[in-house]
């Protein structure tokens, strides 16, 4: 191992899946193999096609995969250094395997979005207190964000 490489505890696994969540585990890595999966790039071209990614959580990100044997770091001695990120063998077959996870994604991204939009309006809903008209008489943002909509049955809620 190179120097800077994280070292990983060594873990009895149960089964394949905690396996390989162990590797892929986390938001960027995942999205830093698909990066990935058409050849190698250089840290700025990675950084740009992920967005929302700091550069010091890349760089630990790729430390990892890197100390998993899943990502190549090439240094080009050159002016100005170069360093370039590829796949080994063994993250392209985990690429493979990740596949099948991005159609079903893919397939079921609408569904997904509507539950976790409705997720979060009902959140923002525990947060807010329901409105209430000069009678006292309050609507169910609750209700509202569930899909019933205008017709959301008032309800009594002292002020």
């Amino acid at each position: 191992m190179g120097e800077g490489a994280v070292t990983m505890p060594q873990r009895p696994y149960s089964c394949g899946i905690d396996a390989a969540i162990d590797v892929v585990g986390g938001k960027w890595k995942v999205l830093i193999l698909w990066a990935l999966h058409d050849g190698e790039r250089r840290f700025g071209e990675l950084r740009r096609s992920i967005p929302g990614v700091s550069e010091k959580v890349l760089i630990q990100q790729l430390r990892e995969l890197e100390a998993d044997e899943i990502v190549h770091r090439e240094v080009f001695r050159e002016v100005p250094p170069r360093v370039e990120y590829s796949l080994t063998e063994f993250g392209v077959s985990l690429n493979r395997a990740l596949g099948p996870l991005g159609a079903w994604g893919k397939e079921h991204k609408q569904r997904i979005e509507g539950i976790r939009d409705r997720q979060e309006a009902a959140a923002e809903a525990k947060k807010t207190p329901a409105p209430c008209d000069d009678a006292g008489e309050c609507v169910d943002v609750v209700a509202v964000a569930d899909g019933v909509g205008a017709g959301a049955t008032p309800r009594s809620r002292t002020r």
